[in-house]
């Protein structure tokens, strides 16, 4: 928003209208994006610690904690006077997200039905951060047309969201699995019997999830040291490798600079935000399609081919920037070619939305033992908030430095994860939490 760079970064306002000002280079300032990014870098160390907390205090403690910090976050972004106002307020919204972010996929996961886990975790996590993220750009798009103070309320709504899960942790009962784990078997039983109806008989289900909790009691070791042992190095792996090709797909910060971006190739603020838009709906139509298919098709076809599709667009992209933007010095691009832009940039999206975006959710925080669920969890999630983090803060500095070639830069990674997950992920469709094990 221009009204948002004028108050508080004006020297990247007089950069845009200046008429030599290269195309790729209108927003290289390493403030904003530290704002941007810093609260990523807050997510990261807020799941390390969430992971420990969850352990002791259960996933609805954890959510509760997290709701209030964005909560805070929120008012205090609102309210900012000054940059360091905003990247306080950005660290708060940071912690929000870490904790928040660690304990809801394994809520989920716990909760759910075996046979439509994949489905749940996708519909009910992924659907609303797609939904989520619809909502903001949506809420950018009209205030966006309140002069001088329209930034005020995009920051300001985020409050909203962060009350709906503080009250709502408030009326859930804990995970049966969270609940044996800390001793507590009789609400344990009283919690699934809640979560499956009254009239449901959980008692094999229930006695599946207190062998687990009991073989993870057994061993003696933290759940991170456990990690290095025989027998779960193949966990590691998968905690590591699939949150970092998540974030090198270029998928966070596209959502994340999708304004940034259609700018670049000539589209004003107003058309840029809605741009951002459009690619929100793009990517909610991928999620909805993904809830049907997860647990029909399995998770290694969509992987797959989502992987394959995606490094098309990409290099589609990189070619008609290489083509049509920055050459001969000229600043702007032909419409034609901008909404061409803008069209792949919708494919690659909803590409990405039907695979790797609820798949990097889906899969973690079904695979992991209970003994290692939320230190994995905690991994997961830290690896992808570092990458976002050091993506977030970089992005425009390399989109100015590499030009049209960030684009190949990425389609390398994805060409690279669509190949690991040929060659070592198994398929995990349809298999209980409690014989993840086997597989």
């Amino acid at each position: 928003m221009e009204s948002f760079l004028e108050r508080f970064f004006p020297e990247v306002l007089r950069g845009m209208r200046g008429a030599k000002r290269d195309a790729y280079c209108k927003y290289d300032n390493q403030l904003l994006t530290a704002f941007t990014s810093s609260m990523y870098i807050a997510g990261m160390l807020a799941s390390l610690v969430a992971s420990g907390v969850t352990r002791r205090v259960g996933r609805r403690a954890v959510m509760l904690v997290g709701g209030t910090m964005f909560l805070a976050g929120a008012v205090i972004n609102a309210g900012a006077v000054n940059i360091a106002m905003l990247i306080v307020g950005r660290i708060l919204l940071g912690f929000g997200v870490g904790f928040t972010a660690q304990a809801a996929p394994l809520y989920l996961a716990e909760t759910s039905p075996t046979r439509w886990r994949g489905a749940f975790t996708t519909a009910y996590y992924h659907f609303f951060l797609v939904a989520g993220t619809l909502a903001a750009n949506v809420a950018n798009y009209f205030t966006n047309r309140i002069p001088g103070w329209g930034w005020r309320v995009s920051l300001g709504l985020a409050a909203v969201p962060a009350a709906v899960i503080v009250t709502g942790a408030l009326f859930v009962s804990d995970t049966p699995s969270s609940l044996m784990l800390r001793g507590k078997p009789d609400r344990a039983r009283a919690s699934l019997q809640r979560i499956r109806g009254a009239d449901a008989d959980v008692e094999a289900e229930f006695k599946d999830i207190a062998r687990a909790v009991e073989e993870a009691r057994r061993n003696e070791e933290g759940a991170f040291k456990r990690l290095r042992g025989v027998g779960y190095r193949h966990y590691l792996v998968m905690m590591v490798a699939i949150p970092t090709f998540f974030d090198l797909t270029s998928m966070v910060v596209i959502s994340v600079f999708s304004p940034v971006l259609f700018r670049t190739v000539g589209f004003s603020s107003q058309k840029a935000i809605f741009g951002a838009v459009i690619i929100s709906l793009v990517s909610l139509s991928g999620v909805v399609l993904s809830t049907f298919v997860v647990d029909r098709c399995g998770r290694r076809f969509l992987f797959l081919a989502g992987g394959t599709t995606m490094l098309i667009f990409q290099v589609a992209v990189s070619w008609i920037l290489a083509d049509h933007l920055g050459k001969h010095g000229v600043a702007r691009m032909p419409r034609s070619y901008a909404v061409g832009v803008v069209v792949l940039m919708c494919l690659y999206t909803f590409s990405f939305s039907l695979s790797w975006g609820p798949l990097k959710w889906v899969v973690p925080s079904e695979i992991y033992p209970v003994d290692i669920r939320s230190a994995g969890q905690a991994i997961t999630l830290s690896v992808a908030l570092t990458l976002s983090f050091t993506q977030t803060q970089v992005f425009v500095s390399m989109l100015c430095a590499m030009k049209y070639a960030i684009f190949l830069f990425y389609s390398g990674w994805v060409l690279a994860m669509t190949v690991f997950i040929a060659a070592l992920l198994p398929e995990t469709k349809g298999v209980p939490l409690e014989a993840m094990r086997s597989v």
